[in-house]
């Protein structure tokens, strides 16, 4: 069997990466895997680090800040052959087995497999379970919240429903922090997108991934811990995300659909923003420029 390739995107990825290595063995216990890594031009150690902790990682320096989706595809340019793929965020740390479990999922309609994520220090997992979106979700989360909405699938795109966590589920789309890919859903689908600088580009997979016959599943034997949640609390970060949420939207709906979307959108951000949330009404009002989604959002 082709071993499977784990691939890691980074950038100024320094201070995480030696919890990740450390844990690597153990999350990919029973596997033959070898470690990919694009490095979307660090200004940091994190080069270094790789080499003095992992010797063996074949590493691909793109030279620039290529955004995440890019180096996705380089690190896969560069995997040779392989029976699976594991794309991970360099501040995910797998638990014991979780690999395995992913790669066991693969087949029999499932495209996509990922785990049980938990936060740093908390043992509840994270709702990482998403449905497609509709602008009658975007309304339901805009007048109810996301939380609320979840309980209605009809109106909201995240699942809350705890059994969905406890049993192997079936979604949409899922957070993209660590996710197994089968060989076959990576050839029928293709390249990454890479107009999706951050964010959004592991929804866009899914949905493309789900459109060719591939499933999403969550395996909840699998588990992980994530580190990240910038996203949250910094106003780029968010904006970069609300802005990529509409802009997929648009990819697969017509200008009346999606002129609809970004106006439910519109609406649940600026309701945060006037509770006082920072990051909010960056978003509202990166949304509300005219010509805000004719270009892609960088660094």
């Amino acid at each position: 069997m082709s071993p499977v390739a784990v691939i890691v995107v980074t950038w100024n990825s320094a201070a995480v990466l030696p919890g990740f290595l450390a844990a690597l063995p153990e999350g990919m216990a029973g596997l033959d895997w070898r470690l990919v890594v694009a490095d979307n031009d660090s200004a940091d150690d994190t080069v270094d680090v790789l080499r003095k902790l992992a010797p063996d990682t074949t590493i691909v320096q793109t030279g620039r800040n290529a955004g995440y989706a890019a180096g996705i595809n380089a690190a896969l340019g560069a995997a040779g052959e392989y029976g699976s793929v594991l794309i991970c965020n360099p501040d995910i740390r797998m638990r014991q087995g979780c690999a395995k479990r992913l790669v066991d999922n693969l087949g029999d309609g499932v495209g996509i497999a990922v785990p049980l994520l938990y936060e740093e220090g908390s043992d509840t997992p994270h709702r990482s379970l998403r449905r497609e979106s509709t602008v009658l979700r975007a309304l339901g989360e805009a007048v109810i919240g996301n939380t609320r909405a979840g309980r209605f699938p009809a109106l909201s795109e995240l699942v809350t429903d705890p059994a969905a966590y406890r049993h192997p589920t079936r979604a949409d789309w899922a957070t993209g922090a660590l996710m197994a890919i089968s060989a076959d859903c990576l050839t029928a689908c293709g390249p990454w997108d890479e107009s999706f600088f951050l964010y959004s580009e592991e929804t866009e997979y899914c949905l493309r991934a789900r459109d060719r016959g591939y499933a999403t599943q969550l395996d909840p034997t699998a588990e992980a811990v994530h580190l990240g949640g910038d996203s949250q609390v910094s106003p780029r970060l968010w904006t970069l995300l609300t802005l990529n949420r509409v802009r997929l939207y648009g990819k697969r709906h017509g200008p009346l659909a999606t002129a609809a979307f970004r106006t439910a959108v519109l609406l649940r951000e600026t309701s945060r923003a006037a509770l006082g949330r920072k990051a909010s009404r960056a978003a509202a009002a990166a949304l509300a420029r005219p010509g805000a989604l004719r270009t892609t959002p960088g660094p």
